[in-house]
């Protein structure tokens, strides 16, 4: 079982159209996050302890997650995906990309 953590902003949009999309896939368990205190669901130290890939949204949010969160990333696989922050929720072009650029790194042991 694969654990994939996905991070955008304010956990609305981008990182929970992921969550939804891989925890459909077999073999897969994801959850999502917001690196902004505001965020619907904020990023905590467990839920990266948990991931075994964290994927963030744009170099920005890896950024942020290096200074805030350094301390709990060793060892860590942490993957910029670079969507852009203009999709709805559900989007059917935001399923695509990220289908599209999380794939590949799926199928990599």
């Amino acid at each position: 079982m694969k654990k994939l953590l996905f991070i955008c902003s304010q956990n609305r949009l981008r990182s929970p159209t992921a969550e939804a999309v891989f925890s459909e896939y077999e073999g897969i368990e994801a959850q999502s996050a917001g690196l902004n205190h505001d965020a619907e669901v904020p990023l905590s130290p467990e839920m990266i302890y948990w991931a075994d890939i964290i994927f963030v949204m744009e170099k920005t949010h890896r950024s942020k997650l290096s200074t805030r969160f350094k301390q709990f990333l060793k060892g860590k696989r942490i993957i910029c995906l670079d969507v852009p922050d203009n999709y709805n929720y559900m989007d059917s072009d935001l399923i695509k990309l990220l289908e599209k650029k999380v794939l590949p790194f799926l199928s990599k042991n």
